[in-house]
């Protein structure tokens, strides 16, 4: 078993008006001694609550789900004897209410361009990549948000 940590800073700025509403939401997550600017998403907190150059959790949570998916498709090609140059994934969430009126990511579509050196896998084995991918990637195991590869 693995443990895995983040720490979450946030204060309160004294000269804005907290009962109200009227305080900034940015933050930062530590992970491993690195700092990463943190905010709400700016289509759930209006300006000036919120700071548009810094991660907000939909995106993390998006960006988790790509990149755990990239790291297994990268080593499963490799083992597979394909070699890899290069992975961008411009992948995407949507945000909606589910029936009971509270809001989750419903589904998270990766678009992952593949650069191949050497010969390229055939389709078939590129589909069979993903889905192995997939199946062994730890935070799609670990959400019930649809996840659709489009390649």
């Amino acid at each position: 078993m693995s443990t895995y940590t983040a720490t979450i800073r946030w204060k309160r700025d004294p000269g804005t008006d907290f009962s109200r509403g009227q305080y900034s939401r940015a933050h930062e997550w530590v992970f491993d001694g690195l700092t990463v600017p943190a905010s709400p998403s700016p289509h759930i907190v209006p300006a000036p609550w919120h700071k548009l150059d810094a991660v907000d959790p939909e995106e993390a949570f998006v960006a988790s789900l790509a990149s755990c998916h990239m790291l297994f498709f990268v080593d499963l090609a490799r083992r597979a004897g394909h070699v890899v140059d290069s992975y961008v994934d411009e992948a995407e969430g949507t945000l909606e209410k589910r029936d009971d009126g509270k809001m989750w990511i419903s589904a998270v579509v990766l678009r992952p361009q593949v650069v191949w050196g050497g010969d390229a896998p055939d389709e078939a084995a590129i589909a069979k990549l993903h889905h192995d991918a997939h199946e062994q990637c730890f935070i799609a195991n670990s959400v019930t948000t649809k996840v659709t590869i489009e390649q």
